[in-house]
């Protein structure tokens, strides 16, 4: 492996901590004899068009930093190529990163860490999931958080994680199933009343809800979790038991291990990664060892 690797920095992540973080890593990928070369850019599309001419042009490796937004974006170039993908994680939520078991709003442990296992060649390959053409690491979810996310999207005030809190309970005062119709695995058509469902290749989103508990980055399979016609009682008992997992076990929820999974319904919005992808319906495909990634 060369030498020379690309930093993907996004400057604006986690209020100016993308920015911040930037240094410590470098520092540690210089100290650990690595040549380093930062890609900004001036927004995201020009980003990623810097990000796969650094990996065309051979760049050892491409190290985002960032949240899971910016790793999104890095996946997006690294995607089906050798080029390995580090992160440092230093986003709102990390959920990616959680999965890989990388440090967390550390950017100099995580830069050693990355930088360690490049320079030991401790690589290995994860799955991913790709929705026509663009990828995703964790989870796409749609119904009521994909609803929750929108309303976020659209309001001005307040910033940060409280914006989506107060999203969630505007939205939980309109709640109401949504009609579904899900094709696994190339199979019948099903048509279900869901309150949310949730195609998992890594096991949480949001900040360390693990919607997919069981999921495997390495199996082939997503694990999607499908929660049923819950009544708003029912929803506000179970939303606790998602930040340990616990919630798998509730009547109201199905688990499906597949590799395909077609989704249907009006007036849903598709999110992968925390990035919007588009109304449904929409088809992901999991693709087997499709990016290889360095870290413990």
């Amino acid at each position: 492996m060369t030498s020379e690797i690309t930093l993907f920095v996004n400057p604006t992540a986690g209020r100016g901590r993308g920015a911040r973080a930037a240094q410590p890593a470098a520092a540690a990928l210089r100290a650990a004899g690595f040549s380093v070369r930062t890609v900004l850019g001036e927004n995201a599309e020009d980003a990623l068009t810097r990000a796969r001419a650094a990996v065309e042009g051979g760049t050892g490796a491409l190290v985002a930093v960032g949240g899971d937004g910016m790793a999104n974006l890095a996946l997006q170039a690294v995607a089906a190529t050798r080029t390995p993908l580090g992160l440092v994680a230093v986003g709102t939520g990390n959920d990616f990163a959680r999965a890989l078991g990388l440090p967390v709003r550390d950017p100099a442990a995580a830069g050693r860490v990355v930088a360690e296992a490049l320079k030991g060649d401790r690589l290995r390959d994860i799955d991913l999931g790709r929705v026509d053409g663009t990828w995703f690491g964790t989870v796409l979810a749609s119904g009521f958080d994909s609803r929750v996310n929108d309303r976020g999207n659209r309001m001005r005030w307040p910033s940060g994680r409280f914006k989506y809190d107060l999203a969630m309970l505007a939205e939980l005062a309109a709640f109401r199933p949504f009609p579904y119709r899900i094709t696994l695995d190339d199979g019948e058509v099903r048509e279900i009343e869901a309150t949310l469902v949730a195609v998992g290749n890594g096991s949480s989103y949001g900040g360390g809800m693990k919607i997919c508990a069981d999921a495997d980055l390495t199996d082939g399979l997503f694990d999607v979790t499908v929660v049923g016609d819950c009544s708003r009682r029912s929803l506000l008992r179970v939303f606790p038991k998602v930040y340990k997992g616990t919630h798998l076990g509730h009547p109201k929820i199905t688990v499906h291990r597949v590799s395909k999974i077609g989704l249907a319904a009006e007036g849903i919005t598709g999110y992968a990664d925390g990035e919007p992808l588009g109304p449904l319906p929409l088809t992901a495909e999991c693709i087997p060892g499709a990016v290889r990634v360095a870290g413990p």
